[in-house]
């Protein structure tokens, strides 16, 4: 089997386990983000990412942590298939002989030419699946101008998108937030590339990881998906609200726009509103996908 569908079935099963952890951890991400301000002397909708878990469970049970998952779900393997052998193409680029391990700085350039290819798939994705994530929590019933989005609601993640291509501007509406995606998976994928190449290094005590066991893969990829979301967490909150403004009646004109105005009404604990369950599923769900991916890869050859 070619490198190339190595590394697409191998990125597809790394894809598959990371959804499956961390899609809750998602959504508790996306409502505390998506909220809006609360008016003066009012609490906000979402105390925080417990309450925000309290009040989804009991509103739409335990399923309602899930919504969403389709979007991602069905192009889980287009994404990781993109991400992973981009990131191998690059690499064997770059790569002077056979065999010879790329420096970090080499590995940074690929995650972030991977980064790049795959924000053209994630915008839409992410589009679908933050609408059916916002709806029905933080912002259904609130009025257009005290909330990011208008009380829409939608029966699944094909009713997004034909909802989008029928009223707000066709196909593209769907790349609504296209420039903070790119903001986001450029820098976030060469850092955490990089950061888990040089993890595994540092365990290994040298270039040669062959050896490392599940443990060591686990921990690698924990701290890479951490070090992800540690540099552009900003901008994934400014995705977000572009992502799920009204489309009829905008709060925001832009991403800068968007980032002044969240910067002006909360602070900068307002870029960073949903950071503590962005951290706890970056952990597991990227030691999980990286997992997945090391041992798909290796059992192929």
């Amino acid at each position: 089997m070619a490198d190339a569908a190595k590394d697409l079935a191998s990125g597809t099963v790394g894809g598959a386990a990371q959804l499956i952890v961390g899609h809750p951890f998602d959504t508790i991400k996306v409502k505390l983000q998506s909220q809006p301000a609360p008016t003066p002397g009012q609490p906000p909708r979402f105390t925080g990412a417990i309450d925000a878990v309290k009040q989804t469970v009991a509103a739409e049970g335990p399923k309602g942590l899930y919504k969403g998952m389709g979007a991602p779900l069905a192009t889980v393997a287009a994404f990781n298939a993109v991400l992973f052998t981009v990131r191998g193409q690059m690499e064997g680029l770059l790569r002077s002989e056979a065999g010879v391990p790329l420096t970090i700085s080499q590995q940074f350039v690929c995650g972030a030419g991977a980064g790049f290819a795959v924000a053209f798939l994630a915008c839409p994705t992410e589009l679908i699946k933050c609408r059916l994530q916002a709806q029905g929590g933080a912002l259904a019933g609130t009025s257009t101008t005290g909330s990011v989005v208008a009380a829409v609601k939608y029966g699944g993640p094909m009713d997004v998108a034909r909802h989008v291509l029928r009223s707000e501007g066709g196909a593209r509406g769907l790349f609504k937030g296209l420039l903070p995606t790119f903001a986001r998976e450029v820098p976030g994928n060469a850092t955490m590339f990089a950061a888990y190449e040089g993890f595994k290094r540092f365990l290994a005590g040298g270039s040669d990881t062959s050896s490392l066991g599940q443990g060591s893969l686990i921990m690698a990829g924990g701290v890479a998906g951490a070090s992800f979301w540690g540099i552009v967490y900003p901008t994934d909150v400014v995705k977000s609200v572009l992502q799920v403004d009204d489309y009829k009646n905008p709060k925001y004109s832009g991403s800068m726009d968007a980032f002044r105005k969240i910067l002006k009404a909360e602070g900068v604990k307002g870029l960073y509103k949903g950071f503590g369950p962005a951290m706890a599923r970056s952990v597991p769900a990227n030691a999980a996908c990286f997992l997945a991916y090391e041992m798909t890869r290796s059992s192929l050859g």
